[in-house]
């Protein structure tokens, strides 16, 4: 069957989540008189979310399922989407019904008028804490003052993209992925769709603090050599700051006698420098780690099993475990 419309949504211990989420996207999608398909993408769940959406599609030929053989992260899980959806537009999104999918007719409509993306942005976030909402904009603010290629604040993964475009963000194939950075590298005629983020509908979020410090971390390291050249800067000024430190010294020696400053003042510049040299190791060590998890080309992901796909989707392309060579080693 062609299919015109793929819904992409991972999901890691949804269990809540996932019959409220078909039950609100079906109407709307058929109301678009679309033929379409949702893929889940369980990204090592613990919970029953596979069951859930098994027992979901015996009974909706629309739904498909992909199980990781492990949890790999939301980049990684969104990246199996993609690569299995077929449809001449596709539409990742998330379980929690955050990203509305009443927005869905206008981004088809946007599409049907001829743009490659059309992408939601969030115009009110109340649904956030103010803490989140902060970090949120410092961090689309240093991104797109230090990134060649800058993203869209308040845009996150929830947006329509045609085939061209979701082909052509395939073709990256880098290990440490940051989604909306792709999204935004490979170009295309892209509109917003503004619209206001509402809470979950059900369970909990799966992102703390932590882990959105490290997928900013990501973002930055993958897209701008900032954080590098700024040591050439750092490191020269603290050199001529030191050098200006030391001809007054001399003069200071030569002229009145004076010795040289005490332990204290030896213990400042010694803390100063060694702290300088640390941050500007940790720094190199970020990159130097990233570079060396490309160079061991491992897989973005691995699948453990699918269910509802045609078999002539089974594909292997190095990217992932073909369902049919997980049924030989079963």
């Amino acid at each position: 069957m062609t299919v015109d419309l793929s819904i992409v949504v991972p999901v890691l211990n949804e269990q809540e989540s996932v019959a409220c989420f078909v039950d609100a996207v079906t109407p709307i999608v058929e109301s678009l008189g679309l033929r379409y398909e949702i893929i889940f993408i369980d990204d090592g769940s613990t919970d029953a979310t596979a069951d859930i959406v098994c027992g979901l599609q015996r009974n909706d030929p629309h739904i498909r399922l992909i199980r990781l053989s492990r949890n790999f992260g939301k980049e990684a899980a969104l990246t199996a989407g993609l690569d299995f959806s077929t449809g001449a537009a596709v539409v990742p999104m998330d379980v929690d019904l955050q990203d509305p999918p009443s927005l869905l007719c206008e981004m088809v409509a946007r599409w049907r008028e001829g743009y490659d993306i059309a992408f939601g942005q969030r115009v009110e976030r109340r649904s956030d804490t103010g803490t989140k909402r902060v970090t949120a904009g410092l961090f689309y603010r240093v991104f797109n003052s230090i990134s060649g290629h800058p993203i869209d604040a308040n845009a996150g993964d929830f947006r329509l993209m045609s085939r061209a475009a979701v082909d052509a963000t395939l073709v990256l194939r880098e290990r440490n992925r940051f989604m909306k950075g792709l999204f935004a590298w490979v170009g295309f005629r892209s509109i917003a769709v503004p619209y206001e983020r509402p809470a979950r509908v059900a369970g909990t979020t799966k992102f703390n603090y932590w882990k959105l410090w490290n997928f900013a971390l990501d973002g930055i390291t993958s897209f701008s050599t900032a954080p590098l050249k700024i040591w050439t800067y750092v490191g020269g000024s603290v050199a001529l700051i030191a050098l200006i430190y030391t001809a007054v010294i001399v003069a200071q020696t030569l002229i009145f006698g004076r010795d040289v400053p005490g332990y204290a003042s030896l213990m400042v510049v010694i803390l100063v420098l060694g702290a300088v040299q640390l941050m500007s190791l940790g720094i190199i060590g970020e990159y130097l780690g990233r570079m060396y998890m490309e160079t061991k080309q491992r897989p973005i992901y691995l699948v453990k099993d699918t269910a509802g796909f045609p078999p002539s989707q089974d594909r292997a392309d190095g990217q992932f475990v073909p369902r049919d060579a997980v049924r030989a080693a079963e």
